[in-house]
């Protein structure tokens, strides 16, 4: 496996100014006829940011944060894979893999690097510190693009485990969020001899077919749900379906991406109807700009097709049974909070499962001190 170390992740200028050229010349929509997000992204609000995006937002901020770590790139089945490679100044470190999902990337992780390798330089116990691998998903960020078909969860894992074995780590443990959860718990049935355990923090988990005796958690989970299934899987039926299409009107409009990335920041973190007391601008277009200036938009979106998630017959693989050691964080504004004896029909092994009071699906970048916290302790019960 050639392994080749990125100093650097630096765009040329000329990509920035290129940006700023199409937003100023951006056709925009008339105004929507409702006065919230139920027709999606406002266009005053959608407005403001781009006009931000444009003249006040620094990417080169965000280079330097990303480059403040070591970064590599390998070769894993044919494929060049982008991570981020951290290590703990505890030598007893247990290695971790954090695997981001879509419109996510490695920058949600950057503000729990430090807490979760060097635990007690930020209040914790320095036997909870992890040496930190952070790998881009193929055709995200820095990674390549499959040129053909067949890079699901599974394939995803087994190059995971693959580079585990090549960085020398014989024993580590593996988190995840959206298709980082996908990914995590295919790496349990694909490498179980190496995995401590698994952390996740979204779970797509639903109640058995007796629905007589819910709780009251039970029947909010599925309200949200139902409420979810009804107005907010459209992305889902695109991307599973035609994500070339998609691609063409993303990668090409700078609007258009980040409409379409801003929307779920919008609809899947936890906030009171401010997004931005949840994330700010600059934290939601750091992640909005990787996929504008990498060009992935239609990359990205093809692990939906690859899934089948939304196709009749598809779906991917039916509900999980997982045996390795297992924790789950359920955060409050995550779309999918399953209970825990609704987490137990797939996990035989659960050793952590709790319920925070905030955060929502970008837990990492939303709550990074929450999210550390949940990690070094559902960890503690797989060292």
């Amino acid at each position: 496996m050639r392994t080749s170390c990125r100093s650097r992740s630096r765009f040329p200028e000329e990509d920035l100014v290129d940006l700023r050229r199409r937003l100023a010349a951006s056709r925009w929509p008339e105004k929507e006829t409702v006065d919230d997000w139920n027709q999606g992204v406002p266009l005053e609000w959608l407005r403001e940011l781009c006009a931000y995006w444009g003249d006040g937002y620094d990417w080169r901020r965000c280079e330097d944060l990303l480059n403040a770590h070591d970064q590599f790139v390998t070769t894993i089945d044919g494929l060049d894979i982008h991570f981020l490679h951290v290590r703990s100044p505890n030598p007893d470190a247990l290695p971790l893999l954090l695997t981001h999902g879509w419109p996510g990337s490695v920058l949600e992780f950057l503000d729990v690097i430090g807490p979760l390798t060097d635990p007690a330089a930020h209040g914790g116990d320095a036997a909870d510190a992890f040496h930190l691998v952070i790998p881009s998903l193929p055709g995200y960020g820095f990674s390549g693009r499959p040129t053909g078909t067949g890079w699901g969860p599974q394939r995803i894992a087994a190059a995971w485990a693959t580079l585990m074995a090549k960085l020398g780590y014989d024993r580590y443990g593996a988190q995840g969020g959206d298709w980082g959860s996908s990914v995590s718990v295919a790496l349990a049935a694909v490498d179980p001899g190496h995995l401590a355990g698994i952390h996740l923090n979204f779970l797509m988990a639903g109640p058995p077919a007796d629905l007589s005796d819910l709780t009251d958690e039970e029947r909010d989970a599925l309200a949200t749900m139902a409420e979810v299934g009804e107005w907010g899987m459209g992305y889902v039926a695109q991307q599973s379906t035609r994500p070339q299409t998609l691609g063409y009107g993303l990668v090409d409009s700078p609007v258009g991406q980040c409409a379409w990335i801003a929307e779920k920041f919008y609809a899947w973190t936890h906030h009171d109807g401010d997004p931005y007391t949840a994330l700010t601008r600059d934290q939601m277009l750091d992640d909005i700009s990787l996929y504008w200036l990498t060009s992935t938009a239609a990359s990205s979106a093809r692990l939906y097709w690859e899934f089948g998630l939304a196709r009749p017959g598809k779906g991917g693989p039916d509900r999980p049974d997982v045996g390795v050691p297992a924790g789950i964080s359920i955060f409050p504004g995550e779309i999918v909070r399953p209970s825990r004896r609704w987490v137990e029909r797939s996990f035989s092994d659960l050793r952590f499962y709790e319920r925070t009071d905030r955060g929502g699906h970008f837990a990492a970048y939303e709550q990074p001190a929450i999210f550390a916290d949940q990690v070094r302790r559902a960890f503690r019960t797989m060292r």
